[in-house]
């Protein structure tokens, strides 16, 4: 489980974008924050990874404090983040690119094979590809690139920024069935999401955020009514 507990976060000391923000990605399940631009998401995501040191308050990952550890240390641990611009290297290999998961135990060779193997039965279609390119790949290929390469480390929680921005909603589709397959693998995600409706479909439980700060949270069932839930 990934708990955070009134946390305050900035880019500047003396100005929070996170301002007491509480929450829970609960074990095996696909928890989804949303809200209006600027109101923090992202910031969340990148506190949470190492990348923004909290002013005040915890990141606690099943019971134990990792606020403000450093990131590869939070990969050992079993976080690891999928970030919102796409992060493959486009004239690498599909093989190159998920191997590159591997550099927190690239001496490791038997692992490596084991961990490709298990993205190529995850992902039949980059065995295929394994020796193209990756940026000859569409959309939702590169993003099953970037998925299998996270999951390298056998990672227990998974942080993902808004997926499928800049993607046709028939690609996005295949990005979300592939969120909600590792979400019944057992993995724990917190995704973060502009696609309100898409992401009602697949999470378990929805925090909306506003100015840094808890406004609504429940099951995607007490959602139904969109524009009273994110703007009244």
């Amino acid at each position: 489980m990934l708990e955070i507990e009134d946390l305050y976060v900035g880019y500047y000391e003396d100005l929070h974008i996170l301002r007491g923000l509480s929450l829970r990605a609960e074990t095996g399940k696909l928890t989804a924050i949303l809200g209006a631009n600027g109101v923090g998401k992202s910031t969340l995501l990148k506190a949470v990874y190492g990348f923004l040191k909290p002013h005040s308050g915890q990141v606690l990952l099943n019971g134990n404090d990792v606020t403000g550890t450093a990131t590869h240390q939070l990969i050992d641990l079993g976080i690891s983040y999928i970030p919102q611009q796409p992060g493959v290297f486009k004239h690498m290999s599909v093989r190159e690119n998920l191997m590159l998961g591997a550099w927190t135990f690239q001496k490791d060779k038997k692992r490596i094979e084991s961990k490709i193997e298990d993205n190529f039965h995850r992902f039949p279609i980059l065995r295929e590809k394994q020796h193209d390119h990756a940026g000859s790949l569409s959309g939702g290929q590169q993003r099953m690139v970037e998925i299998g390469r996270t999951l390298m480390t056998d990672p227990e929680v998974i942080l993902v920024d808004e997926p499928t921005a800049g993607l046709a909603k028939l690609l996005s589709e295949e990005v979300y069935e592939m969120l909600v397959n590792l979400r019944d693998e057992g993995l724990t995600i917190l995704l973060v999401d502009q696609e309100i409706r898409e992401a009602l479909k697949i999470a378990d439980y929805v925090y909306v955020l506003e100015l840094g700060r808890n406004k609504f949270e429940g099951p995607p069932s007490e959602f139904t009514d969109l524009e009273k839930a994110f703007w009244a």
